[in-house]
């Protein structure tokens, strides 16, 4: 390490990536904040200085580095091999101890598991080891056996309904029982429910999976700190949750309404594309992370804009950028299900979808925004109000006074109208609805029936 970058980490303070240590008084702490950096983010243990930046240096002999290394390795496991090396500072020996994060994690050492938290290393709780644990072993925690469920806490006649529903929708025959279905799907494995099959058919999967839900909230402004206006938990099976959270949010979006020309009906045009919406609540519940039980689904409602947060980063290898693109499933199970019965996309089509909604809405959105870390992942969707709003006529560029909105609002549901009609609507007199009838029919949005007098009458412009 150059010299500059080590006296620059001297002169920090003790971090989530940095450890000092004055002496070799507590071999074995050192092999716990080794353990707990191969865990997390990596860092850097400085032995030698003391916990306020003071270099005190070390005698070094000859097996030092050799035996501080033997004692990390032989008790790590998996062994964790980092880069020591004797550095000098004020003409002070000390050591410097770099550690990588580790692709093979969890580590433990003494056969405890370690994370650093700020600056201080800590016991692993149980969740985390056993979600890294999995990790490494690529196995997906949806599949696994859910060790406290029995076959009595699954519901089989909603197995039959989604049995139902699916050879409905699939235009086919299942042959066997609901039991043998789920085996099949991978919600029973070894005459036990599974995680998935819990989530998905389980009677009360709350029980096991406590925070397992979907939170909506609805605020009156831009802000959290804003008066909160509802708050409402969906919870049962996903699929329960999926279109409960749906119904409500699609509840509380504005749906606008506009006439445009050559049309009689209203063109209804909804704040968000309401595809999107749905297609997000369900990718949040399909790829959340269900072993970080102290997190849930939460969507946060604005005045203009809607945010879905989801436990669980982006996979290894997605990115913001590539997530249209890129195919992945935290929880195959459960994405495969919800697949079975039309409620995600297993191809990884449900992006390319939402995005193309957003091209086709009539007031163009801005593009969703996402927003990932290792523990989170959030998509931001943007309301069309102010764009509606901020038009001049609901008819796309056409300028119109008053009195010529009102007239073709009249049109539309009436079929047609004529110059007394339009006195009477608009309290004008006769030459003043001629010219403004007239200019309609030059604007190509109404033409003229009948002939010269009582007979002549005005409709909407056919294309």
């Amino acid at each position: 390490m150059e010299r500059s970058t080590l006296q620059t980490l001297v002169k920090q303070k003790e971090s989530v990536t940095l450890e000092f240590k004055p002496g070799f008084s507590e071999p074995d702490r050192i092999v716990e904040v080794v353990c707990s950096f191969a865990n997390s983010k990596g860092g850097f243990v400085l032995v030698g200085v003391s916990d306020d930046g003071t270099v005190k240096g070390l005698d070094i002999g000859r097996q030092t580095v050799e035996g501080l290394t033997n004692k990390i390795v032989d008790n790590t496991d998996p062994g964790i091999y980092p880069e020591i090396k004797v550095e000098k500072i004020d003409n002070k020996e000390i050591i410097l101890i770099e550690v990588s994060q580790s692709a093979n994690r969890p580590h433990t050492a003494f056969g405890r598991p370690f994370i650093r938290v700020g600056k201080n290393t800590k016991l692993m709780k149980q969740s985390e080891y056993e979600q890294l644990l999995l990790k490494r072993k690529n196995i997906a925690f949806d599949s696994q056996v859910c060790e406290d469920a029995g076959l009595d806490d699954l519901d089989m006649k909603f197995v039959r309904s989604f049995i139902s529903k699916y050879e409905l929708l699939n235009k086919t025959k299942i042959a066997g029982n609901p039991l043998g279905l789920l085996e099949s799907l991978g919600g029973v494995k070894n005459k036990k429910p599974t995680n998935a099959g819990v989530l998905l058919f389980g009677k009360n999967p709350q029980k096991f999976f406590p925070n397992a839900f979907i939170a909506i909230a609805r605020y009156k402004g831009k802000e959290v700190g804003a008066e909160r206006l509802d708050y409402k938990e969906f919870e049962g099976r996903l699929f329960d949750q999926v279109d409960d959270a749906d119904r409500y949010i699609k509840e509380h979006v504005a749906v606008m309404s506009r006439l445009l020309p050559y049309k009689v009906e209203r063109q209804d045009i909804p704040e968000y594309p309401l595809f999107s919406i749905r297609e997000l609540i369900t990718n949040a519940v399909a790829h959340r992370d269900y072993s970080e039980q102290g997190s849930k689904v939460i969507v946060k409602m604005f005045d203009g804009r809607m945010e879905f947060y989801n436990p669980g980063g982006l996979e290894k290898g997605i990115t913001s950028k590539n997530i249209a693109a890129k195919q992945y499933s935290r929880n195959p199970v459960i994405t495969k299900v919800l697949s079975k019965v039309k409620y995600i996309e297993e191809l990884g089509e449900g992006w390319d979808k939402i995005l193309s909604e957003h091209d086709e809405h009539p007031l163009k959105p801005k593009k969703p925004e996402i927003g990932a870390d290792e523990y989170s992942f959030i998509v931001t969707v943007f309301s069309t109000k102010g764009k509606f709003e901020e038009e001049k006529t609901p008819f796309q560029g056409v300028e119109l006074n008053d009195g010529q909105r009102n007239a073709l609002d009249y049109i539309r549901k009436n079929s047609r109208i004529t110059n007394e009609e339009y006195q009477r609507l608009c309290a004008v007199n006769r030459v003043k609805a001629f010219r403004d009838l007239a200019e309609l029919v030059n604007k190509g949005l109404i033409e003229r029936r009948g002939k010269t007098g009582r007979g002549a009458h005005y409709i909407l412009k056919r294309l």
